[in-house]
């Protein structure tokens, strides 16, 4: 066999060899300085292959998959990953179910500014006037003052208008009140029509004109007494708690669409029950029968129950009988002494010492004692 004959058979064993290696995997020295290092240009060069030239595209990489196509092991990956998200140029997210998998993209805005300084863009190639890159620099450059523009005329109106919303955003309990306050602000910068601006420039409170009074409401956000009871009455028969009961009710009655429904519901049964009554009152019953959510109900208020606690919590104190004659004398030092000991009773004995200075006694030094003659 001739030297040619050795040479074409070396080659072509190379080749084949090479072949069976699967792709070569290159990285640009200018990618890994901008990225941190030799993986991390390698991870980023491999998903951008990927993700193309839409940088909203997420890729989801496995790691056993991304070692037989990139050649990174996993301590590898983990550097590259931990220096691209340093630098802002890689987002992730959590598949669900799948601890292996994870979502990547990456920030080409970010990679882009990236890679601005003077020598990448020296040694960058020439552009393809017949296929030109489909992506234009989106960098924008912003003045060192500026402000936003809207339909306020000075700084202190507009200052006054983001105060009402972050106010208006905490009352409705929003779990990003700065978030949301920015959207407003920045719809109004853009041109769009906000209620909430023309309800401030108005003087009106903030929502006001954005509350529908639907139907089954005495007025906006307030439904009927026995529309609300009677679902309450529906959660408490399912063996609910009568708190959990009434906090479910009235969710429903804030979704427009069940509440809807369960009005239609509601307004039948009362016809049902109008028909009843009618029909025994022609049969010369007085007083027809009517459901429990139709009965009247005073609205209970911080201050009864308190009032209520501290009657509970005071008595214990005092002896269980005594003579008839002796209601009205004032209770001896050892009983109010006995019922300061307890939150509820302490409370209960100030207000009666401020009530009765005739008893004699007075709270010194956190106890009671008798009142000082001078």
């Amino acid at each position: 066999m001739g030297d040619a004959e050795i040479t074409y058979y070396l080659l072509m064993n190379f080749a084949q060899f090479c072949q069976n290696l699967g792709d070569p995997k290159v990285y640009y020295p200018q990618v890994a300085a901008a990225t941190g290092g030799v993986a991390a240009s390698i991870l980023a060069w491999h998903i951008l292959q990927q993700q193309g030239d839409r940088s909203g595209n997420w890729i989801r990489i496995n790691g056993q998959d991304l070692t037989a196509q990139t050649g990174l092991s996993e301590a590898e990956q983990q550097l590259a990953r931990q220096q691209l998200a340093q630098k802002g140029l890689l987002e992730e997210r959590l598949v669900p179910g799948r601890g292996d998998v994870v979502d990547m993209r990456l920030n080409l805005e970010q990679l882009e500014m990236a890679l601005q300084p003077g020598e990448m863009r020296a040694s960058s190639p020439p552009a393809d006037p017949y296929f030109p890159a489909k992506r234009q620099p989106i960098a924008v450059s912003v003045t060192p003052h500026y402000q936003f523009t809207g339909p306020w005329t000075s700084q202190e109106q507009f200052e006054a208008f983001q105060s009402q919303l972050l106010e208006y955003a905490k009352q409705k309990g929003l779990d990003n009140p700065s978030g949301w306050m920015f959207k407003i602000v920045d719809g109004l910068t853009k041109g769009m029509i906000s209620p909430f601006w023309e309800e401030f420039i108005s003087d009106r409170p903030l929502g006001s004109s954005q509350q529908v009074k639907r139907d089954w409401e005495i007025e906006a956000g307030v439904p009927y007494p026995a529309f609300e009871e009677e679902r309450i009455q529906y959660y408490v028969q399912k063996g609910e708690p009568l708190e959990v009961a009434v906090s479910r009710a009235r969710a429903d009655l804030r979704k427009p669409v069940l509440a809807q429904d369960l009005w239609a519901g509601f307004l039948r049964k009362c016809d049902r029950l109008a028909d009843r009554a009618l029909k025994a009152k022609q049969q010369g019953l007085t007083t027809p029968y009517l459901p429990p959510s139709f009965t009247q109900r005073p609205e209970i208020t911080k201050e009864q129950v308190m009032e209520k606690l501290l009657q509970v919590s005071a008595p214990s104190a005092l002896p269980e009988s005594e003579p008839s004659g002796d209601r009205d004398a004032p209770p001896s030092l050892e009983q109010l002494q006995k019922a300061y000991q307890s939150p509820l009773g302490r409370s209960w004995v100030k207000q009666q010492l401020q009530q009765h200075p005739e008893w004699g006694y007075e709270i010194i030094d956190n106890q009671v004692q008798p009142s000082l003659p001078f």
